[in-house]
């Protein structure tokens, strides 16, 4: 223990105080406040035989109408979970009867960047990671790029905002899907408009690139609202695409986001231990993210919704396991529907938390309706072949398989499907994604999955998505456009990091969310069935059950 006050937690109490809540172990972190960054375990803990710390109750929101509440996992809103962006994008339901939290919140830092904004600056231009970063001064993704968008870029790095405007249009009329050209399209519009307010972005680009897209759709088509009528004449909205590579680069990715003045607030991160260290340094610099861990919405009966940051220390991410858990039921009931008692076969990947978890809850909850889990199979085990373990688990008497899969996994998901002959296929949101619908093929035709939104016939946002981006959106784009929605708010309300940060602690409302429904209490299902409103390259949708 560092006598200066700074202290060292990996995440195991050192006095078996069985009242602590639950953590695991994490790599050490340097603390300055009385409770650990990464983890929430107080200083007490790393104390032999210390005390805990006083606890108090932390309520509901004053004034609510409703009980329900939402954790903003935006990405997906963020997927690859606890790999930067992912699943755990949105939750929303049944607020718990209570959150305790330590009395102290973590000491913040500076409220204000000390370097004068220049509405004209490019965020990259000082940046450690430039490469990662841009308002539309470099292409962040990669593959076949048209000539127009290759233009747009290079003018925009001269700061020539009309040549980029020119050339931005085009490539947004040649490709309408693709986000990150309407975005420096709207980027230019504002910097020539000359006073922008700027927010960032951060997603897994290079990871999972069609996640980034599915999240920044939702981001542009907010950005576009905004700026066609914005409430306060020649300040548009700007938007700063951060590539998510890694965890490990969260932290430094944070800082250079937190040394740019003129970024007043961030969407963005997941839930692994590098992003918790991101929104550790945001919180002490009075960044506002909105994040998975930091962030809240409360809907009331008039159609509203108040989104809310809540400091790290609340620990807000406990809400992802009620979410999974949520996940769980709702499929075991599914799957006890079709099957009574239902006999499953659960496809897993160990390398994951997310997997493990929905495996876990999915294994419980079956239980509850007296359904039984005929083999767990590890597909990351060695040797691991779709086609032998398929016939293993239907010789062992499953009639169902359950792909508790993480997003990477697509491709093992497809080759147990396309192995599949008689199993009824399920499985959770990290195989929404067009890669399971485009490479699957005939074999995954029915499959069921249960995601927190989806596209229905009359929902306005969707089909206005559908329009703008020709074709079907996701649950990510949904909830990112709700998160950019709130973010904008309340840059126009107060233009500052403090007043922003100060609107957003008291809540900001939003309405005509795109993300109405109650998940903590039964996620939606969805089932791949033959239409003409899914990816190109496929003739199967996702469809409401």
């Amino acid at each position: 223990m560092n006598p200066q006050g700074t202290w060292i937690c990996d995440g195991v109490p050192k006095n078996n105080n069985q009242q602590y809540p639950s953590t695991e172990p994490h790599t050490p972190q340097e603390n300055h406040g009385p409770d650990c960054i990464m983890c929430g375990l107080p200083k007490e803990a790393m104390i032999a035989g210390g005390k805990k710390s006083q606890k108090t109750v932390v309520s509901s929101i004053p004034g609510s109408k409703s009980s329900a509440r939402l954790a903003f996992i935006v990405a997906g809103i963020a997927i690859a979970l606890l790999a930067g962006f992912g699943l755990y994008k949105v939750l929303q339901g049944k607020q718990p009867a209570e959150v305790t939290s330590s009395v102290s919140e973590p000491s913040t830092a500076s409220t204000e960047a000390v370097a004068p904004a220049d509405p004209q600056a490019i965020v990259s231009d000082t940046s450690a990671n430039a490469q990662l970063i841009s308002q539309g001064e470099k292409i962040l993704f990669a593959g076949a790029t048209n000539p127009a968008k290759q233009a747009g870029a290079l003018a925009f790095a001269q700061k020539k905002w009309d040549d980029a405007i020119t050339q931005y249009q085009q490539a947004v009329t040649a490709n309408p899907n693709d986000p990150e050209s309407k975005i420096y399209l709207n980027n230019a519009q504002a910097k020539k408009a000359g006073n922008p307010l700027t927010m960032a972005v951060v997603v897994p680009v290079t990871p999972n690139p069609d996640t980034a897209k599915e999240v920044l759709r939702g981001v542009g088509q907010y950005q576009d609202k905004f700026n066609a009528s914005p409430p306060t004449a020649g300040r548009l909205l700007e938007v700063v695409i951060v590539n998510d590579i890694e965890p490990q680069k969260a932290a430094s990715l944070a800082q250079d986001l937190i040394k740019s003045p003129n970024i007043l607030g961030v969407l963005g991160h997941g839930v692994d231990n590098g992003s918790q260290q991101a929104i550790a340094l945001y919180e002490q610099a009075g960044l506002t993210v909105l994040s998975p861990i930091s962030t809240s919405i409360t809907p009331n009966s008039s159609g509203q919704s108040t989104l809310q940051t809540i400091s790290l220390a609340k620990k807000a991410n406990e809400l992802l396991g009620s979410y999974l858990k949520t996940v769980g039921t709702t499929l075991a009931k599914y799957a006890n529907s079709k099957q009574s008692p239902a006999a499953v076969a659960v496809f897993y990947n160990s390398d994951s938390q997310y997997s493990q978890q929905l495996k876990d809850q999915f294994t419980a909850a079956l239980s509850q309706v007296n359904g039984k889990v005929v083999k767990e199979v590890d597909i990351n085990a060695a040797g691991f072949d779709a086609a032998a373990t398929i016939a293993d688990v239907t010789n062992a008497g499953a009639k169902i398989g359950f792909l508790a899969l993480s997003k990477n996994k697509a491709d093992q998901a497809v080759a147990i499907a396309k192995a599949n002959q008689s199993l009824e296929l399920i499985g959770g949101d990290e195989l929404y994604n067009p890669a399971i619908l485009i490479q699957g093929g005939d074999a995954i035709q029915n499959i069921v999955l249960a995601v927190p939104w989806s596209s229905q016939p009359n929902d306005p946002f969707a089909n206005q998505a559908a329009t703008i981006w020709k074709g079907r959106v996701s649950w990510r784009t949904a909830t990112a456009y709700d998160a950019t929605q709130a973010l904008a708010t309340a840059f126009s309300q107060n233009p500052n990091r403090s007043g922003v940060s100060q609107q957003l602690q008291v809540g900001i409302p939003i309405t005509g969310t795109a993300t109405d429904f109650n998940v903590l209490n039964e996620v939606p299902l969805v089932k791949a069935v033959p239409g003409k409103n899914g990816p190109a390259g496929s003739k199967y949708q996702f469809d409401p059950i």
